[in-house]
């Protein structure tokens, strides 16, 4: 992103009150919690829809604790004035922790998937600002989360289980992040079926 006033950090317990202004800005009720959810799938919508606050509750607490299931990319924008505001976040965690998303329909039992999972990390949420999308937040939270899986944890490969869809859809509907945020950080399809490729970078 051409923006210099647009920077990636580690997602810790200082970032606790923008991530919560953010989830909110974008009236998201799930706080990255679908895939730690054990209920069926219209228990985890009723919820979103009734109890967002358990969401806030298990993620919030999961970072305050340093928690692989609230460990991340935040993207922080400061304007003009000075001012700083967390704009954009993208899940960061090893691939064992995140066991729901390997077992969806889309995913289940693909040759991609085979062989030695060790040191393998999944982005598995995006989420930006709706005032900032279309922008490049995308893109620098996946180049900020290459930097970060490999320094911070010695991790290997990443992947990424974005969708590609044929025809326009909403920006709801893309939290897995969009294509174009993928390719220009060096992933490259290796399987998946249409719309959900499967993508990887070996670090």
């Amino acid at each position: 992103m051409s923006d210099t006033r647009l920077v990636t950090a580690p997602a810790g317990p200082e970032h606790a009150s923008g991530l919560r202004e953010l989830f909110s800005a974008a009236s998201s009720p799930c706080f990255c919690r679908f895939w730690h959810f054990d209920g069926t799938n219209n228990d985890w919508l009723d919820r979103c829809a009734n109890a967002p606050e358990e969401n806030a509750s298990a993620f919030f607490g999961a970072l305050a604790a340093d928690g692989d299931e609230a460990k991340g990319i935040v993207a922080i924008h400061e304007d003009d004035a000075g001012k700083r505001t967390l704009v954009g976040w993208l899940k960061v965690t090893p691939a064992a922790g995140m066991r729901k998303a390997y077992e969806r329909r889309f995913y289940k039992q693909l040759p991609a998937f085979q062989g030695d999972r060790q040191g393998v990390f999944l982005l598995g949420c995006t989420l930006v600002h709706p005032s900032f999308r279309k922008q490049g937040v995308a893109k620098a939270l996946v180049a900020g989360a290459v930097a970060y899986a490999k320094d911070t944890f010695g991790a290997r490969v990443l992947e990424a289980l974005p969708r590609r869809p044929k025809e326009p859809v909403s920006d709801e509907e893309l939290w897995t992040g969009p294509m174009g945020a993928y390719e220009p950080n060096g992933f490259e399809e290796v399987g998946g079926l249409e719309p959900y490729p499967v993508l990887r970078r070996v670090l």
